[in-house]
């Protein structure tokens, strides 16, 4: 019986250390139901600049800690989610963003897919139309004249 108590209370201290490490659960309080609303779209769309493609709303990394305190505060200070994010952006750079901004540096990564489709399509269409052409073309003399021979051929047998 002793032995038992003696596992079980080694088994919740190892428990509780865990919890510990883990960090623990941010709580973060909102007035309205609005504000909370946006600081969860913002850590949604921001991504983690030391994490492969988590968002900091996801992150246990320190960064992520950083930058949703962040974004807190400067929700609470009065700041635009626009301001909020050329302010994540300037301080560290344009990966933070899921969705980059369209900019001359960023034409290729927006204009290269629809170019692509726009490009299929263009040959798809000429494809079509080469075969079109080419079912439609009239027979040559040689190849009506062998066509009649091939037809006659068929009806005297």
């Amino acid at each position: 019986m002793a032995v038992i108590r003696f596992v079980l209370a080694g088994l919740m201290m190892l428990l509780a250390a865990g919890t510990l490490q883990a960090g623990g659960i941010e709580v973060r309080e909102f007035d309205d139901p609005v504000m909370e609303q946006r600081y969860r779209s913002l850590t949604a769309s921001l991504r983690c600049p030391t994490c492969e493609n988590q968002a900091i709303n996801d992150s246990d990394a320190p960064v992520s800690r950083d930058m949703r305190d962040r974004v807190y505060m400067m929700l609470k200070d009065g700041r635009a989610d626009m301001e909020i994010r050329d302010h994540m952006v300037e301080r560290f750079g344009n990966y933070v963003l899921y969705n980059p901004r369209l900019e001359g540096r960023t034409f290729l990564l927006w204009g290269l897919p629809a170019g692509l489709v726009l490009l299929g399509g263009v040959l798809v269409a000429l494809v079509v139309r080469a075969r079109r052409n080419a079912s439609a073309r009239e027979l040559s003399a040689e190849e009506r004249a062998r066509l009649e021979a091939l037809i006659n051929r068929g009806r005297t047998e």
